[in-house]
């Protein structure tokens, strides 16, 4: 009854606090990675008032630095990256089997423009709304670290002791999964940022600090990632007739921004991660972004990755070990000897009729016989 009691009144808190539930899960999130560094430094004989202070001011540290070269692109040097756009062609010619066939982009051209505008525009009215975000972020981050023993028995004291470990093994796999998503994936970005700036700017690229960042911010972004930014740059020197750019740009892009990031930190801090394959991510990533918005990139891989968990904790408990073949071939088993034991079960349709003539004419010699006798 008071489990039944709670649920209700968490889902009326939802639904009043529904325009900052991207700021809580944000900040639930990040606590939940942080939770780990609170404690090492209550170990270290800090108080624990002052090591949830200490995490805290990593967090918002952490989130200014993630945070800031995007506001600053997107805000302040906005004209300069709709003066790209402008500069792209505004024509192209593609030959196809010997025929060119020419493609306008002015329309595209204009829509990009036009929604970068709007950004800035959205960005500069909602100022105070993303100001008082950002205070509430931190005090919530501040409170779950200080209490967070209490939430988590809070969280699982309605469900019953039978059923805890799989509630523990639900809750390893979220914070492997954030782990993965907070730690492993900015780590990456950043060697992204540092890797990608000396390049495009030894390329010669007048904006090589923006596009070394939104490099970094695809990085987020599984499978393809910064290959979304090296792909139309080097379409773009293609369509320009600059081949040779296009391939240099095109190579050391993609090894270099693309590849080794991935291959060089990766490996190296990949020991507490989920070990979601990148499908399973690309899906969730996807369906969080267009389903949620920003906090969807998050919350979309964290979802999928609790419920792959939860359904290997049913296999496990209904199937245990055997591999699926295994099981198989039990049913199999199983089923052929759940079957009738008759012999004629088996029988053709043809033996079926010789059994039923011959069963005919041994009762018609039976009666025959006991006629005779009387």
């Amino acid at each position: 009854m008071l489990g039944g009691v709670v649920a209700a009144l968490g889902i009326l808190t939802g639904g009043i606090l529904l325009e900052v539930l991207g700021t809580i899960l944000f900040a639930l999130t990040v606590a939940y990675v942080l939770l780990p560094v609170q404690r090492w430094l209550t170990r270290r004989r800090l108080s624990e008032w002052t090591a949830t202070v200490v995490a805290t001011v990593i967090g918002f540290v952490s989130a200014v630095a993630v945070f800031s070269p995007i506001f600053v692109t997107l805000y302040f040097r906005l004209e300069e990256v709709i003066a790209v756009v402008e500069e792209l062609p505004r024509e192209f010619s593609v030959i196809v089997l010997e025929e060119t066939y020419t493609l306008g982009a002015a329309q595209v051209q204009a829509e990009a423009i036009g929604y970068l505008q709007g950004v800035a525009v959205s960005i500069a009215s909602s100022l105070p709304v993303l100001a008082i975000k950002f205070a509430l972020f931190v005090l919530l981050l501040f409170a779950i670290l200080l209490k967070g023993d209490a939430a988590g028995r809070a969280a699982i004291a309605p469900v019953p002791h039978a059923y805890r470990d799989v509630v523990y093994a639900l809750a390893r796999r979220a914070r492997e999964t954030l782990y993965a998503i907070y730690v492993l994936q900015l780590a990456t970005s950043v060697a992204t940022l540092v890797i990608g700036y000396p390049l495009f700017w030894a390329l010669g690229y007048d904006m090589a600090f923006t596009l070394a960042l939104f490099a970094a911010i695809l990085q987020f972004v599984p499978i393809i990632g910064p290959s979304l930014l090296v792909v139309p740059i080097a379409l773009y020197h293609v369509a320009a007739g600059e081949i040779a750019a296009a391939a240099l740009v095109g190579v050391l892009g993609i090894t270099f921004v693309a590849w080794f990031p991935d291959v060089a930190v990766r490996p190296r801090l990949a020991r507490r991660s989920a070990g979601l394959p990148g499908s399973l991510y690309f899906v969730g990533f996807t369906g969080g972004l267009f389903t949620l918005g920003a906090i969807g990139i998050v919350v979309g891989p964290l979802i999928v990755a609790v419920f792959v968990e939860s359904v290997d904790l049913l296999a496990d408990e209904v199937n245990g070990d055997a591999r699926f073949a295994e099981l198989a071939a039990v049913d199999a088993a199983n089923a052929g000897r759940e079957g009738p034991s008759s012999p004629d079960r088996d029988l053709p349709p043809e033996s079926d009729a010789a059994a039923e003539s011959e069963g005919k004419e041994d009762a018609d010699a039976a009666v025959g016989s006991q006629v005779a006798n009387h």
